[in-house]
């Protein structure tokens, strides 16, 4: 699949047509999209139609936007008019179609942009390995034994395997910069609230957030200012750059370590103090919202919750409020003290997840020397990020022929300039840059025309 940035030029330019981008796409997505179990509903009908207004506006000598003719995907909480809006759980497979597109959604189609399928996540975004009783585990295109992690485990996925150039995920506690890391792709939490979340089914919305993927760090920019509505003016001034010490040093890959060192050697280390009060509360303030708002549906049924969620979101709904009052209390002091902590850098290194991805049949990580579900714990790097609102881009190392494994690039508030201006130039070092997985570029002649669909890939509960 060409980059973003690509076939836009070659469509607005009358050189591609965005009907042939789109068949390209749909012949991948058969022939390759299956083993993943990554998309949730192929939407040919809809994307053939913003396909054939995209050339027709070419041909007309108007321009169709700056993601003419692009292909995309989007997490199955994002309102898809026509559509029930699912939140990854069989729940709401039957539920009333959404009457619009969610906010984002609406401005990438502005932008030129094809909607081509929902994918698959953590049912209700609770976790960070995309394990799902009703679409299947998402696997890994680097190596499908492994978890593509979560909760935006389908988003990164189909990016990772080239079979969409970009991908829109929601990240609240990790969700995209967790399953970025593991599948080699670039993903974004933005400073908090500065995305559109209208039409985006909620988790916690203390902490959601809506976020892309792309397989380079120029597209991710290009849809971050379509997302936004602004574009960044050139800046060349020196960034300051440090590095997150005393938690995030531990539970790290030494090659994130010595990345990190390499990157920025002899920058300053700046340890965030109390890192695990801070995640702790993150976890009762996420824990409370989300049981909150599923107190009345697990009132009426709670057994047809995916069991992987169910207990959480009931011990979650049995939260006193004044617990979580205190939580938020806390927020706010702990957000203004790493203001003031980090106010003079640009770039905070930190590693993404604290290993590769782990195995489907084995879905635990090793967390200060003892075995932990990964579904709990691969955010212990991101949850405090999140916690008090900065921006994190997530960047893959460079490292063909070995699993991915990220880093965050953190800024202040606003800061999504210096993130992208970093990325970039480590991207042109060599340092950073997503990987082929394992049989991608040979992959489509011959292979078996596996179902899309991940719900047809597996019977429900499938691994």
């Amino acid at each position: 699949m060409r980059s973003a940035v690509e076939i836009a030029g070659a469509v607005r330019a009358g050189r591609l047509s965005a009907g042939q981008v789109l068949d390209e796409c749909l012949a991948a997505l058969a022939a390759r999209g299956g083993v993943l179990r990554a998309v949730t509903r192929l939407l040919e009908d809809r994307a053939r139609e913003e396909a054939r207004r995209v050339d027709a506006m070419v041909a007309a000598g108007r321009d169709p936007g700056p993601l003419a003719g692009v292909p995309y995907g989007v997490k199955d909480l994002f309102d898809v008019a026509g559509l029930p809006t699912t939140a990854g759980s069989a729940l709401y497979a039957d539920a009333p179609p959404a009457t619009g597109d969610a906010e984002a959604v609406a401005r990438l189609r502005a932008a030129g942009a094809v909607l081509v399928a929902t994918l698959n996540m953590d049912e209700f975004a609770y976790g960070f390995a995309t394990i799902n009783a009703a679409y299947g585990t998402t696997r890994n295109p680097h190596d499908p034994s492994r978890l593509a992690g979560g909760s935006s485990g389908g988003s990164a996925a189909v990016v990772a395997a080239g079979l969409l150039p970009f991908s829109l995920g929601s990240d609240t506690n990790g969700s995209v910069r967790v399953p970025a890391s593991l599948t080699g792709t670039y993903g974004l939490k933005p400073t908090h609230g500065d995305l559109p979340l209208g039409g985006v089914f909620p988790f916690a919305e203390s902490f959601d957030d809506t976020g892309p993927f792309a397989a380079t760090a120029a597209d991710l920019r290009l849809v971050w200012e379509v997302l936004a509505g602004r574009n960044l003016a050139p800046d060349d001034a020196p960034l300051r750059v440090a590095r997150l010490g005393g938690r995030f040093r531990e539970n790290a890959d030494p090659d994130q370590l010595a990345a990190i060192d390499a990157i920025a050697p002899g920058a300053p280390l700046v340890e965030l103090p109390e890192i695990a009060r801070a995640r702790s509360a993150a976890f009762l303030i996420t824990a409370f919202e989300g049981g909150a708002l599923h107190r009345e549906a697990l009132a009426r049924d709670a057994m047809a919750f995916d069991p992987q969620t169910r207990d959480r979101l009931i011990a979650g709904a049995l939260l006193p409020r004044e617990l979580y009052a205190e939580a938020q209390a806390y927020r706010a002091v702990y957000r203004a003290r790493i203001a003031a902590l980090i106010a003079g850098f640009d770039v905070l290194l930190a590693p993404a997840t604290p290993c590769t991805a782990p195995r489907v049949d084995d879905p635990r990580i090793v967390i200060d020397g003892a075995l932990v579900p990964a579904r709990a714990d691969l955010g212990i790097h991101t949850q405090p990020i999140s916690f008090i609102g900065l921006p994190s881009l997530a960047v893959p190392l460079y490292r063909p022929g070995r699993l991915p494994l990220g880093l965050q690039l953190i800024g202040g508030p606003g800061g999504e300039a210096a993130l992208f201006r970093f990325a970039a130039g480590l991207e042109a070092r060599g340092v950073i840059g997503s990987t082929i997985p394992p049989g991608t570029a040979a992959a489509g002649a011959g292979s078996p025309r596996e179902a899309v669909i991940a719900g047809k890939a597996s019977p429900p509960g499938a691994a």
